[in-house]
């Protein structure tokens, strides 16, 4: 049951990073301006990441940061909010809810039970996505998930410019991510592609550009390389366009969501245990999101995040990985 307020609620959301988890938290924002109509929703970002929420309408504010929250601590102060809800919990946010005093409701992060997992291979994490556990944030205030899933807007004036092969019918290959154990090998990545009959856009930023060249050399005319040309908003339109998603554990993998896409994820270091699977809503929840992983791997997960090497040097949680598995279930 939604609560109803006898005046206006004015919320601020804390989230510093990154664009995955900024993506995540966008049915918190819509959930409360939905549980009353005159609730104020304000957003406390980086700089950075605040163009991931400028086109959220349901978002009324969005104050962001470069280093330091004494950048903006001052018309935070005016504002005069009512409720926090901190969803990043961390030492800088933790200064705003004191600076602020006002009352707040803090994401549980679980750190714990990750860390037990990554070094005992234990799993006591409750089976639920983290953007479920984003909204048990607001459970006091019996503000509840409406099904809704993701939102990400895609600007009116973004355009792209592509080859007349390349504009419908083809796969969005990201080949991304923050860590080099989220990602597999460059020639694993050929390997797939060779096999993938339909035009392919590969997708990733400027450190990208040496794999994504050389698979574009080997390929050849199937291929069209978007590494370090598009800006994310360019890369969302292109993953919109697509027929069909291949991508890494990474934040491209949740806007691919919330744009409801087909989504085939390839998971190394990373278990869709920690609850950042693609977070897919009704009958997509399962035909849409295939996960590609390899199970039973006594290193697997090594980390919360990634690293720049395997640890134990075999990397076999991506060297593993099935290529003619992604390639079914793209057929």
């Amino acid at each position: 049951m939604k609560v109803v307020y006898r005046r206006m609620a004015k919320f601020l959301i804390i989230r510093f990073s990154s664009i995955g988890d900024i993506v995540l938290t966008t049915p918190v924002i819509r959930c409360i301006k939905n549980a009353n109509k005159n609730n104020m929703v304000h957003y406390l970002t980086k700089n950075s990441y605040a163009a991931l929420l400028t086109g959220n309408s349901n978002l009324d504010k969005i104050f962001s940061i470069q280093r330091n929250i004494n950048e903006v601590l001052d018309e935070l102060k005016t504002e005069n909010y009512d409720y926090i809800i901190d969803l990043h919990n961390n030492l800088r946010s933790t200064i705003v809810k004191l600076k602020l005093n006002v009352k707040s409701f803090s994401f549980n992060k679980l750190n714990f039970k990750k860390w037990l997992y990554v070094k005992t291979k234990l799993n006591y994490l409750p089976s639920i996505h983290i953007v479920d556990r984003y909204l048990d944030t607001l459970s006091a205030l019996k503000i509840l998930n409406d099904g809704k899933g993701l939102d990400f807007t895609i600007e009116e004036n973004v355009s792209i410019d592509v080859p007349q092969t390349h504009q419908e019918n083809y796969v969005a290959f990201v080949i991304g991510g923050a860590h080099a154990t989220k990602k597999m090998p460059r020639d694993k990545i050929l390997t797939i592609c060779k096999q993938i009959q339909q035009p392919i856009l590969l997708i990733g930023g400027p450190q990208d550009k040496a794999v994504a060249n050389f698979i574009s050399k080997e390929c050849g005319a199937k291929i069209f390389n978007t590494c370090g040309k598009f800006n994310l908003q360019q890369s969302a339109l292109a993953i919109k366009k697509a027929n069909v998603v291949i991508t890494h554990d990474t934040g491209m993998m949740h806007i691919a969501a919330a744009l409801n896409k087909k989504i085939i994820s390839v998971w190394g270091n990373t278990v869709p245990e920690f609850g950042m699977y693609p977070y897919l809503t009704g009958v997509e929840k399962f035909e849409n999101n295939i996960i590609i992983e390899v199970k039973n791997l006594k290193c697997r997960p090594c980390s919360k995040i990634g690293y720049d090497m395997c640890p134990k040097g075999h990397f076999n949680c991506m060297n593993k990985i099935d290529e003619n598995e992604i390639i079914r279930h793209l057929n």
